[in-house]
């Protein structure tokens, strides 16, 4: 018989409701069973802390960097895997590596590293390419003199081997007809960000595959009275998925929570983080700029924003402190959303039999994080 771990908690949450004095259990990677904790037999058990939550696991879609690193940089196989140690700390049991705007080259490394990690590091769900193809009106941080429109090559750089995510964040009205829908059926993740894009272009990039928007609201056409642009085609629509940084820098909080009651779509959280994120260092380069990291954020030396110096634990803590959002609610966004999004809504961000077992238990006051498991391992 195979051994079984059995996590109690006095709360877990497991993605839709709470169950209190519940152990799940474990075996191999996988999920078998919630259940009470005074059912649980034949299984090592780990009983959390007095008061503690357990949780699915989170999961970021747009991690530029962490522990000193910087995945532009370095986007190698040890890169990554430092990447991964700095945000488990953090509650983040899986990811995607973001390379910003930059040469195929180093798309290509990108690339390749990815397809080389997902063989020993579990947490690594594929990659975020943002850029290069993006709106030279809506830069932030990209350079532009490597930003530039897609060629046929590009669809092969771009598309993910099997089992790996590849999410590829473009301006729709700066690629060519056809090449969303052709990113589509390569089986790319599509979405809109660092765009100019009108409500209309918008609209048609959604109906040829186009289903998310990276950090809504920064470096997209605002929402006008007379032009809704990417924000109001977002809000509306039921198929939509939006990133929102919640840091309190990125995005006013009226308008976080103006976005979480009006849309009907799926929101979820990502942070944009930056080398800083579990690491030691206050400054960085990117690209051949200094980026300081002061008073949580990372800005250009004239101030632009650069990424963030967010954790999805501090992501989460603020939905409920500065947007009042239930922490069960701040919860699903960081993990049922985004595993939806990626279409692995069927085996991550869920605690239930079959899903694998990536989980975070914490504090539920401030969420700061006890311990994480990543298909059942801690």
């Amino acid at each position: 018989m195979k051994e079984r771990l059995a996590i109690a908690a006095d709360i877990v949450f497991d993605g839709d409701s709470i169950h209190r004095d519940a152990a799940v259990l474990i075996e191999d990677e996988a999920i078998v069973a919630l259940t009470r904790r005074d059912d649980v037999a034949a299984a090592t058990i780990v009983d959390l802390p007095a008061g503690a939550w357990l949780a699915p696991g989170f999961i970021d879609l747009q991690v530029n960097g962490g522990g000193d690193v910087l995945f532009n940089d370095e986007p190698t196989p040890d890169a990554i895997a430092t990447i991964l140690r700095a945000h488990r700390r953090f509650g983040t049991t899986s990811l995607l590596p973001t390379l910003i705007t930059d040469t195929d080259e180093k798309m290509r490394a990108a690339a390749h590293a990815i397809a080389d990690s997902m063989t020993r590091e579990r947490g690594v769900l594929g990659v975020h390419f943002e850029g290069p193809f993006l709106s030279p009106r809506k830069l932030g941080v990209h350079r532009g003199d490597l930003v530039r429109r897609p060629e046929p090559h590009h669809l092969a750089i771009l598309a993910p081997p099997p089992g790996c995510v590849s999410l590829v964040t473009l301006a729709p009205e700066e690629v060519p007809d056809g090449f969303i829908a052709a990113l589509t059926r390569a089986g790319c993740k599509i979405a809109l960000g660092h765009s100019m894009a009108s409500y209309e272009e918008t609209r048609t990039a959604m109906r040829d595959g186009l289903t998310g928007f990276t950090h809504l609201f920064n470096a997209m056409r605002p929402l006008g009275s007379r032009e809704g642009g990417p924000i109001a085609a977002a809000l509306e629509s039921p198929d939509a998925c939006y990133g929102l940084i919640v840091d309190g820098e990125h995005v006013h909080s009226t308008m976080l929570r103006l976005a979480l009651r009006a849309s009907v779509g799926h929101p979820m959280l990502v942070t944009d983080a930056m080398p800083p994120v579990g690491g030691h260092s206050d400054e960085f380069a990117l690209q051949g700029r200094r980026i300081l990291a002061r008073d949580g954020r990372c800005v250009t030396e004239d101030g632009v924003l650069a990424g963030a110096a967010l954790d999805m634990a501090s992501a989460v803590r603020n939905c409920v402190a500065r947007l009042g959002l239930p922490l069960e609610r701040a919860l699903t966004l960081a993990s049922r959303e985004p595993a939806h999004f990626l279409g692995l809504g069927d085996r991550l961000g869920r605690l239930a039999p079959g899903y694998r077992a990536d989980m975070v238990a914490f504090a539920p006051h401030d969420v700061s994080i006890i311990a994480t498991w990543v298909a059942g391992a801690s």
